[in-house]
């Protein structure tokens, strides 16, 4: 390899690029529904507490917005520049979602522009809750879009290669592709849980600093409600998926749990190390689980990497992403449990003595971690999607290496943009921080004359 490979500098960018948007663009998938949930439960309830609740999470949730127009812009700019022979092949195909996905995101920006300016503007607050549905249809639908891009890298159809020139492209087909159905579901709901754990995990960090009030309290049981509802659609959505890559993926679903024989009764391995030989040390097996899991029988056949040449199996280094993933849902779906548990067993003593039923601290500081943890989940997750597929860019028909640029100075653009998202991300986190610390919650809950509520 020479000292400057434009195929490696081109991966680093495009990865670089997804693992940065990916965070915003998850919350921004997911934000608008807990905005819902919070007006909707405040305008059934007359609770100005979930009012104001659905208030302030749209402001910051303006900021999480910006920063994601201008990473999925850089996406768009990228799959031009780096991967121009793979777009002069499969954009023809995908260019349907890709429109999509942008009219969808110009839906839901025209909708929360107008959100956002008519708060207490009408006479009845269902009607301005009924805004926010739009913004909910467009930004879910932008994902979905683009989600269908990535689906038909990994199971391409609705087009026939006649050498280098695509022919008899059938967009709708394309959309439709096997891994459309599983990969929308999976991106949606952990989007969802995901932004659900971040803000249950502030309300956590705002009730360790002994700032018990019921506004505090109602915005957790919210959020862990929600967070416990869509991290169980996930896991079940998950399963679905490990189904999906038995059928169209075998090679990566081998390569994620070192699967090298075909076999029955095939056992999932947990952590581990893979010896030159591959064989497996210190793992934790699980009998028959792998078998079950890719075919709902414990004796149901699985399909080995050995079976492939060589040259077209994933990297083994997916088996700890694919781990990751799957260890950190587990454990939300436990605490999510654990929350609704406790609120269960205290719900009659909250409702009668609330400063007698304070939440335990270890419950808090374990929920404080888990908004971290749901959005290293979402990078492990694409990780192992992502470098799961190699060594293919669409799978069967053109390489990684076949769909990136020979242009020079990609690695000056890596370092650009390194520093573009450094700015973007510290400024976003500052602006945040100071948007809502300038601006405290129980301080505009004083000023709009909203007292109830404080735990003597």
């Amino acid at each position: 390899m020479s000292a400057y490979d434009p195929i490696l500098y081109s991966r680093m960018l495009t990865e670089l690029t997804l693992a940065f948007h990916i965070l915003f663009a998850t919350i921004g998938v997911g934000v608008p529904v807990m905005i819902a949930l919070a007006e909707w439960t405040g305008i059934r309830r007359s609770d100005p507490h979930y009012l104001l609740l659905a208030r302030r999470w749209a402001r910051g949730f303006v900021i999480t917005v910006a920063v994601g127009v201008v990473t999925g812009t850089a996406i768009g700019l990228q799959l031009s520049l780096l991967w121009p022979s793979f777009m002069q092949i499969a954009g023809q195909a995908i260019a349907l979602p890709l429109f999509m996905e942008t009219f969808a995101f110009f839906f839901e920006a025209i909708f929360l522009g107008i959100y956002l300016y008519t708060w207490d503007r009408f006479k009845h607050q269902m009607t301005h809750f009924l805004l926010m549905i739009p913004v909910m249809i467009g930004s879910s639908a932008s994902a979905v879009f683009i989600t269908i891009v990535n689906a038909f890298m990994n199971t391409p159809q609705g087009f026939r290669l006649d050498g280098n020139k695509i022919v008899d492209i059938d967009p709708i087909l394309a959309m439709l592709n096997p891994a459309t159905p599983t990969k929308v579901a999976h991106v949606l709901t952990s989007a969802y849980m995901t932004s659900a754990f971040v803000l249950a995990s502030i309300t956590a960090y705002a009730l360790l600093k002994k700032r018990d009030h019921i506004y505090y309290r109602k915005a957790l049981r919210l959020t862990m409600g929600a967070a416990l509802v869509f991290s169980i659609a996930t896991g079940v959505v998950g399963d679905f998926s490990g189904k999906f890559l038995a059928e169209y993926q075998p090679e990566k679903l081998a390569a994620a749990e070192w699967h090298f024989e075909t076999s029955t009764q095939a056992p999932l391995v947990f952590g581990g190390i893979l010896t030159e030989n591959n064989e497996i040390k210190y793992g934790l097996e699980l009998p028959y689980a792998l078998s079950i899991l890719a075919k709902d029988d414990p004796n149901g056949e699985v399909t080995g990497l050995n079976e492939l040449p060589p040259d077209e199996r994933p990297p083994l280094i997916v088996h700890y992403f694919f781990d990751g993933m799957v260890a950190i849902g587990g454990f939300l779906i436990v605490l999510g449990l654990a929350y609704a548990w406790w609120s269960w067993r205290n719900r009659r003593l909250e409702a009668l003595k609330p400063e007698k039923t304070k939440l335990p601290r270890w419950l808090l500081r374990t929920t404080v971690w888990s908004g971290p943890l749901a959005l290293l989940a979402i990078e492990l997750g694409w990780i192992f999607a992502e470098v799961g597929r190699q060594p293919w860019i669409l799978r069967g028909y053109m390489r990684t290496s076949e769909g990136a640029t020979t242009s020079a100075h990609v690695d000056t653009m890596l370092l650009v943009f390194c520093a573009l998202y450094l700015v973007l991300g510290i400024t976003s986190v500052r602006v945040l921080t100071r948007m809502f610390r300038n601006n405290d919650a129980i301080d505009e809950l004083r000023t709009r004359g909203i007292e109830g509520g404080l735990p003597k």
